[in-house]
């Protein structure tokens, strides 16, 4: 009796397969910004068209100090309403100025798989 998988679960599946996530990616819309508290922009954007991409869920995001070998230094990262479509927006505490990893995951509606970035922005004086 043959077993039943679903399409993306069988090798060489169909167009929409997670390598095809490698074309979207998230961008800082501002890379550096004052310690305390801050408003976070980021852009989702599809690589081959450059354009923004709307109406993608961010289900996993984080904030820590890794890039300054401090990944336990993390703070409270609140997703708040977007400024525009394809730009999503988090309100966080930069308890100390240095670098800063952001690291977001999100599903784009029509593919299957997830998007996964890590940004480093830097807290300033």
């Amino acid at each position: 009796m043959a077993q039943w998988l679903p399409l993306a679960a069988k090798p060489g599946g169909p167009a929409g397969s997670p390598a095809e996530l490698k074309d979207y990616t998230f961008e800082l819309v501002k890379g550096e910004m004052k310690q305390g508290g801050a408003v976070i922009d980021v852009r989702l954007v599809d690589k081959r068209s450059g354009k923004p991409v709307p109406d993608a869920v961010v289900f996993a995001r984080r904030i820590d100090m890794a890039p300054e070998g401090m990944p336990t230094m993390t703070s409270t990262l609140e997703p708040q309403p977007s400024p525009q479509p394809g730009v999503y927006r988090f309100k966080t505490d930069l308890t100390m100025e240095g670098g800063w990893q952001l690291s977001l995951a999100a599903k784009v509606q029509g593919e299957a798989g997830t998007v996964q970035n890590k940004l480093v922005l830097k807290a300033v004086p």
